[in-house]
């Protein structure tokens, strides 16, 4: 049995899940312990989202698999949670972003009912955090510090930011940059931290020569025939593209995910001829599926 990607077997789960569905059980643990009637419940409220995944988490009565999980189990999830977000948004479909919101703020709540129940902090703290942290970057709004333009909030921005690394015990810009980024971000993010003291390029034609000289460096190394070297210069060439991105205010992720959207719909288009014409795809020669690439590049230069 798989419960949320998770491989389990009936057996282990089998009293627990006998046990806890059994209603006239069910109705007295909870006037015992005076659990809360979901069916009557404003689910609207936060408060109601909280005692919800208190209960889940409940050891006597919640979810076999809720109870099971810590932060490091709950954390990919979380991050499945974010891109199911920004896919939605990608796609404009916001009554799915409406739900994919609901799920990732779901995640919270579940991150820190572990960290409640383990005497970390609460949900109240997640949330007096995050608000104390915007009205500190915002003093132009919440203070007396007028700050009407975009690149002053900037530098106050970063300012502020860069007194939390410094109040943490951080030594380096790079400390707080997340390992578990997915690397595109990262890079940008490591990018943006240099810039702030001015390690970066200044002219876009020396971002472009950057890019053409690990471009050389990887041609190169493609020559050497050195997987190890190979490797570095993918990642050189790479990076030095990220940074064009970030110089001309694009985000290079979405600019991937449109080039991944689009060799999809042009190999689907090459699917869909093919099998029209009865056409074997495992056996279509490389020249004819090119032509039909180059049909599909056609109708979409037309459409």
């Amino acid at each position: 049995m798989c419960i949320r990607g998770k491989t389990v077997r009936i057996a282990e789960l089998a009293p627990k899940m006998i046990l806890n569905s059994n209603p006239a059980v069910l109705m007295k643990r909870n006037q015992e312990q005076k659990l809360p009637n979901y069916l009557n419940h404003d689910h609207a409220r936060i408060d109601a989202l909280l005692e919800l995944m208190a209960r889940l988490r409940n050891p006597v009565s919640g979810c076999p698999w809720d109870l099971d999980q810590d932060f490091k189990s709950v954390a990919p999830h979380t991050i499945e949670e974010a891109y199911e977000v920004a896919d939605a948004i990608e796609r404009g479909e916001y009554d799915e972003l409406k739900s994919e919101l609901g799920d990732l703020l779901f995640q919270v709540v579940f991150h820190s009912q572990i960290a409640t129940e383990q005497k970390l902090f609460s949900f109240g703290d997640v949330v007096r955090s995050v608000t104390e942290k915007m009205i500190d970057r915002h003093p132009h709004v919440f203070a007396d510090d007028n700050a009407f333009n975009k690149e002053t909030h900037h530098q106050i921005w970063e300012t502020r930011k860069s007194d939390e690394r410094k109040a943490s015990g951080h030594t380096s810009l790079m400390d707080d940059i997340p390992v578990a980024l997915p690397a595109v971000s990262r890079s940008v993010k490591i990018q943006k931290r240099a810039a702030t003291i001015g390690f970066d390029w200044t002219e876009l034609k020396d971002v472009c020569g950057k890019i053409s000289e690990e471009i050389d460096e990887l041609h190169t190394a493609v020559n050497g025939d050195q997987i190890d070297e190979i490797e570095d210069e993918i990642g050189d060439a790479l990076f030095a593209i990220i940074n064009l991105a970030r110089h001309k205010r694009l985000d290079p992720e979405r600019a991937l995910r449109r080039t991944n959207d689009k060799f999809m719909r042009r190999f689907r288009y090459i699917e869909q001829q093919l099998t029209a014409r009865n056409e074997d795809l495992s056996k279509t020669s490389l020249e004819e599926m090119e032509e039909l690439w180059q049909d599909a590049k056609q109708l979409e230069r037309e459409a």
